[in-house]
């Protein structure tokens, strides 16, 4: 039952009803004020806020001319925001509409549809795209437990409950037809059965999140629970998971734009494998909808669609058995009218290493999007490697995955204190568009470090808090618990370390020596304090056990007032760690983690990074904004490397962080490390945000998606039905596409700086002088007589004699040492997003030459 509001007050509803109280600070101070002890004690929920206040204290607001104008004022921030145009609005020939698939968000705590940070990022994503106005369709699953809560047994072993949510008392509503009955999006199943889903709407600012929800009456108990859990049940249920988020998703936007009019996408987002079913849904409707081929559809969808991977390891892909994906699109399936050995093919491993009895999600959305991107520099240049089998024949430069580095919603993450200390010396529009950042070295030191202080002391109070009620419900009584009162100190050094619990990012690896960890905790003049918080996968028994050797080592009561074991960990908790952590620890095995964006948090409110060179800290750790531990990556032996990692870990907080830490002026501020901290948000403030991070999706891949699809998909259907048949006339040639011989002449003793003439006699198996394109390809020779990151250079059709054309152009030698060369042919046409994305090459018979000496 939701409250109803006396009418002065009813716009308190509509504040509500709209997620943006997550990130704005006046509409949270708003139902903070309607009754504080309330508020806490709901964890800053206003919907249930407004279901437990009661009707005399309403009653007394409505008669509160103060409050009335308070809220009058949250009320119109809110459309003002809604309705003024923003920074995407001034964009010439940008999509019109954005569809953004993700089968987790992080949005707030109040809506538990999260794990880690793949949700993170989508929620942050969201957030971003509602302020820059960026026409995003959020698309994902209602899980009606959510993901598990997490508690501690006696022995400090993990423990899971789901809890259940009532989609009506959320901040959500049901997404209905113009006669008031729920949307209905239909999915058919093996053995006749039908999946049934409704679609609830989350209003994150200018976006809506659309959620599909098959746990309603109209299913039978069995599929009511495709959306019981996020990431439970047997591979069935993750499939059928994964067609809801994917062909159901297609389905929910659809029914939401005829409903309310908002333009049709012509862009579509998978955040991982997990939405990779999408396509087919797109493939479906060009097939019976406009008539075309599977072929010409396969083009179509791939023209206006972004892949997004976000896992370094092929472990942390969904790979399902071949029979059991074959059922459910054998006959009338889940998608009706595709051939199924084509949707087979698009999921299939045929390459090296690959197994082809399973189907891979991670290779279908590839092959399904025309633009594909890696989380990171490093992660981008992992994912090449990767999937190098997709693309064999082409260098790894040039395997088609480009990276956009994740960045932080700072409006979410970032402490009112520290951002107001910031506002100070810079323009908040400045900082909220990446630029100003270099003004906050103007801050007064003193100020910096009160504020620091104060959110350190925010995370010490929110710690013992959670500390007691964790350490109760193990068992213990308020007796046993007055040491709880003196856990932590606010004026010692505080590193955080929080994330999900697989075995690769090493929450153990601080235990490494435990009897040096507790001289650095207990040191008399230098101590540190770890606060740290995790969850392992309920099925993960092995990242239980490490979080069982942390909760124990940390029972300790010789060292428990320094070391903490936080459990439960979720978005409010990450708030109030990366908000108070003076550093954040990360240490992954390199290079395992894909970005990691809780250090860009950290960063934003004053503090230093700790972590190895992985993730985004590869790519902007400059010496100088955080510490980089060193990384034994090329030991092959997992215990020796540990250990390695572990003692330099330790040098590092003992050597240099605490002494930095401690090293007091004589106004008793760590100057220098107060100077470091103002270099960090400097450096780092433009680049982790994710205003910058959004930018660069619409400026590097859903702009050029969306001409792609324009140029494709219009009223006329004549391109794409061109293109795909030029494309199956490439790959009927192409076996008789080769090269026979190639020269190179002009030099006798080779120079760096000279030009060589390069000739090649190039057979095109029927295929035009406009179909291919013809490239000499030279540079230094590596190991194995391979060319190192070699150079192209197009060469031009000179003469044709006897069925074989002959192409010529000039390689410049630019490189010292031994030189090679090569020649191949690619596929060329203007529709293609790169030479590689028909994974065809042909190269000559013999090797690369080499020419006479090594170039001086």
């Amino acid at each position: 039952m939701r409250t109803v509001l006396p009418e002065p007050l009813a716009p308190l509803g509509e504040l509500a009803a709209n997620l943006r109280w997550v990130w704005d600070a006046q509409t949270r101070a708003v139902f903070a004020a309607v009754d504080e002890r309330i508020w806490e004690a709901v964890d800053g929920d206003p919907v249930r806020l407004l279901g437990e206040v009661s009707v005399e204290r309403l009653n007394d607001l409505r008669d509160d001319a103060a409050f009335l104008r308070r809220l009058g004022d949250a009320a119109e921030s809110l459309r003002t925001y809604l309705t003024q145009p923003r920074w995407y609005q001034s964009l010439e020939g940008a999509p019109a509409g954005i569809a953004y698939f993700s089968a987790e968000y992080g949005i707030t705590s109040a809506l538990p549809q999260y794990s880690g940070g793949l949700g993170i990022l989508a929620g942050d994503h969201l957030k971003t795209a509602s302020d820059l106005g960026v026409p995003v369709i959020g698309v994902g699953l209602l899980y009606r437990h959510g993901y598990f809560s997490q508690s501690l047994s006696r022995e400090g072993w993990q423990l899971e409950r789901y809890p259940t949510m009532d989609p009506g008392g959320s901040p959500m509503s049901q997404l209905r037809e113009a006669d008031g009955s729920p949307v209905r999006v239909e999915l058919r199943l093996p053995g006749d059965r039908t999946l049934v889903a409704h679609v609830w709407k989350a209003q994150v600012g200018r976006v809506p999140l659309l959620l599909l929800d098959a746990g309603h009456e109209g299913n039978d108990p069995a599929l009511r629970d495709v959306t019981d859990r996020l990431y439970g049940g047997t591979t069935d249920h993750r499939l059928r998971q994964e067609l809801l988020l994917g062909v159901g998703g297609v389905r929910a936007v659809r029914a939401y734009c005829r409903i309310t009019g908002a333009p049709e996408p012509e862009v579509f987002h998978m955040n991982e494998g997990h939405a990779g079913f999408l396509g087919l849904e797109r493939i479906r409707e060009f097939v019976t909808e406009r008539g075309l081929s599977f072929e010409e559809a396969l083009e179509a969808a791939r023209a206006g669609t972004v892949f997004t991977t976000h896992t370094p390891v092929p472990a942390g892909i969904d790979r399902f058995p071949r029979g059991l994906v074959l059922s459910h699109f054998t006959g009338d399936g889940t998608v009706p009218d595709i051939p199924v050995e084509r949707i087979m093919a698009l999921g299939t491993e045929d390459y090296p290493g690959g197994d082809p009895e399973l189907f891979n999600m991670a290779v279908m959305g590839m092959r399904l999007a025309q633009r594909v991107n890696g989380v990171s520099l490093l992660h981008g240049a992992v994912s090449r490697r990767m999937f190098h089998g997709l693309w064999p024949g082409f260098d790894l430069d040039e395997v088609p995955i480009t990276s956009v580095t994740n960045g932080v919603h700072a409006a979410t993450w970032v402490a009112d204190e520290a951002m107001e200390l910031a506002q100070r010396t810079a323009d908040p529009r400045e900082l909220a568009q990446s630029r100003g950042w270099e003004q906050v070295r103007e801050v007064s030191e003193k100020d910096l470090w009160d504020m620091r202080r104060t959110l350190r002391q925010r995370l010490v109070l929110e710690a013992r808090r959670r500390l007691r009620a964790s350490w109760k419900q193990r068992g213990a009584t308020d007796a046993e618990l007055g040491w709880i009162d003196d856990a932590l100190d606010p004026d010692v050094l505080t590193i955080g370390f929080a994330r999900r619990v697989p075995s690769y990012k090493r929450l153990t690896l601080m235990l490494r020596d435990r009897d040096r960890l507790k001289a650095m905790l207990l040191h008399p003049e230098r101590p540190i304090q770890l606060v740290i918080a995790g969850k392992a996968h309920p099925a993960d028994e092995g990242g239980k056990r490490l979080i069982q050797e942390i909760v124990r080592f940390s029972d300790d009561p010789e060292v428990r007032h320094r070391i903490v074991f936080l459990p439960d960990y979720d978005m409010a908790l990450a708030r109030v760690l990366v908000q108070g952590a003076d550093v954040w620890l990360n240490n992954p095995l390199r290079p395992l983690e894909a970005c990691g964006t809780s250090g860009m948090k950290v960063a934003l409110n004053g503090g230093l990074n700790l972590s190895i060179l992985d993730g985004w800290w590869d790519e902007w750790f400059d010496g100088s904004n955080g510490w980089a531990i060193p990384s034994a990556d090329g030991i092959d032996d997992p215990d020796r490397r540990d250990a390695l990692e572990a003692s330099a870990l330790y040098d590092l907080v003992g050597e240099q962080v605490a002494e930095l830490f401690y090293d007091r002026d004589g106004g008793n501020l760590p100057s220098r490390w107060l100077e470091m901290v103002k270099h960090t948000l400097a450096s780092l403030g433009p680049k982790v945000l994710a205003t910058r991070m959004l930018r660069d999706y619409v400026s590097e891949l859903y702009g050029p998606a969306a001409e792609s699809a324009r140029r494709l998909t219009g009223p006329d259907t004549a391109p794409v039905r061109e293109l795909a048949a030029w494309k199956q006339r490439v790959v009927d040639a192409w076996p008789g596409v080769r090269i026979e011989h190639v020269e190179v002449a002009g030099v006798d003793a080779p120079q760096v700086g000279e030009r060589a003439e390069v000739h090649a006699s190039v057979r095109l198996g029927g295929l035009s002088t406009d179909d291919v394109s013809v490239e000499a390809v030279f540079g230094r020779v590596g190991e194995g007589d391979g060319l190192v990151k070699p150079a192209r250079v197009a060469l031009e059709p000179v003469r044709t004699d006897d069925s074989a054309v002959t192409f010529a152009g000039e390689m410049t030698l630019d490189r010292a040492g031994a030189f090679g060369y090569t020649v191949r042919v690619v596929p060329r046409h203007e529709l293609l997003s790169g030479p590689a994305e028909l994974g065809l090459v042909a190269y000559p018979e013999e090797p690369a030459g080499m020419l006479n000496g090594n170039l001086r």
